[in-house]
């Protein structure tokens, strides 16, 4: 399985909660500007591809394609189409493939969203956070509760799926003002709804005036109430949770980011967007003179002995776009996934899912049968997971407590 994603670093203004990699300016040197990043974003396509094949990797058709940010939809339409159209030529793009875009509801009307349609696009996800005015304030958002159905109406009349974003926890927000937005979630009719608790990072806006006591801190117990009653209201709509900050109608969960929990391999393009390889292979020698004619090869290095690696895009616009026009691909770096930490991800993504983590799919010979029987039993006993055939699932309670279940699980395994 192959997946595909493009990060587009650009936005109308910068939200006071946000540490993305995002910026307000429209040309940030390098030729990375908004008028040019399609074409920036295909040149580190078809590097990135060259890279491939000369490691032996021969991924499938795309399965999943995912524009995030920043804000996507800032681009025009015809834009983010041709991105898709490269992916296509490059990669191919599976029959049924989802292919989803994050979008601003201040920045797509209906003929943007019919375009995207026509384009190939299936799915679109709002970034809707609240549906209560003083707490869209609170974290700097110019959109209005109107502006999200006026875009899920539109992705409805054109076809399309539509999710929708919310964030629990600002400051100021009451146990009420959350119970509003998720009812308003849930009457937008949408098959998929993400919540997410706030995280607040001392660099942002919201993070100094966090701490100079302009806003007061969010409290984790007035989330956890928040979450369980998202859960509930959720749930009694018919969308069941899938990952733990994830809620949808049977079958209409996001397949990309079930990808990415299940360690498929994918492809990240634009600047600081993060690549996955399960098995990448040594490149055949080259003599200096066949090195010298493909100067793309400069960086990355060839791998004389690969495996599974994972790599991430330069951060700065300015800089990722010196790096593809000298021919290079535009890695800042990458490192190869021990096993240890290839069984510490198991666990870890397999603890988030509805679907659970298989035991089956974890080196036995790690920790004796009887004592890894025993640690489970005691979470089970905790009422942090429950066994589902060969698989362990975390409880409501064992989402809530996550960190400590995944803490339980490492020491079983020496971790």
């Amino acid at each position: 399985m192959f997946e595909v994603y493009i990060h587009v670093p650009f936005c109308l203004r910068r939200c006071g909660y946000c540490d993305f990699n995002t910026y307000t300016a429209v040309d940030l040197g390098g030729g990375a500007s908004r008028g040019n990043y399609a074409a920036m974003t295909i040149r580190e396509m078809r590097l990135v591809r060259d890279w491939q094949e000369r490691h032996g990797i021969a991924e499938p058709p795309a399965s999943t394609v995912f524009f995030g940010g920043g804000t996507p939809t800032i681009l025009p339409a015809d834009d983010l189409i041709a991105i898709l159209n490269a992916i296509r030529e490059l990669w191919g793009v599976e029959d049924g493939a989802e292919i989803t875009t994050e979008a601003n509801p201040d920045t797509v009307d209906a003929a943007t969203i019919r375009a995207l349609a026509d384009g190939g696009f299936t799915r679109v996800s709002f970034g809707m956070q609240s549906a209560v005015p003083h707490v869209l304030r609170t974290l700097d958002r110019t959109h209005t509760p109107a502006n999200v159905e006026a875009g899920v109406r539109a992705a409805e009349s054109a076809g399309l799926r539509s999710s929708v974003d919310l964030i629990y926890g600002a400051p100021g927000e009451s146990l009420d003002d959350w119970r509003t937005s998720v009812h308003a979630a849930i009457g937008l009719g949408v098959n998929h709804v993400s919540a997410y608790a706030l995280t607040v990072e001392p660099t942002t806006k919201m993070g100094r005036q966090i701490a100079a006591g302009v806003l007061p801190k969010p409290d984790d117990d007035d989330e956890a109430a928040k979450y369980e009653l998202a859960d509930e209201l959720f749930s009694a709509a018919g969308l069941q949770w899938y990952e733990i900050s994830n809620w949808a109608q049977p079958g209409y969960e996001s397949r990309h980011n079930l990808g990415y929990w299940r360690n498929v391999d994918w492809a990240g393009i634009g600047p600081g967007a993060h690549s996955h390889y399960n098995h990448v292979g040594p490149a055949p020698h080259r003599s200096g003179t066949e090195r010298s004619r493909q100067p793309h090869e400069s960086f990355p290095p060839d791998c004389d002995a690969c495996g599974a690696i994972r790599s991430w895009d330069l951060a700065h616009p300015r800089l990722w776009g010196e790096r593809i026009n000298a021919g290079q691909v535009p890695w800042a770096d990458r490192e190869a996934i021990t096993p240890n930490e290839s069984l510490e991800e198991t666990i870890m993504l397999g603890l988030r899912l509805r679907e659970g983590l298989d035991l089956h799919t974890l080196d036995a010979a790690r920790v004796p049968s009887d004592r890894l029987s025993a640690g489970i039993a005691a979470l089970e006993c905790e009422g942090l997971v429950e066994r589902r055939g060969s698989s362990i699932v975390p409880t409501l309670r064992g989402r809530l407590l996550n960190d400590t279940v995944i803490e339980c699980m490492f020491a079983l395994f020496d971790l």
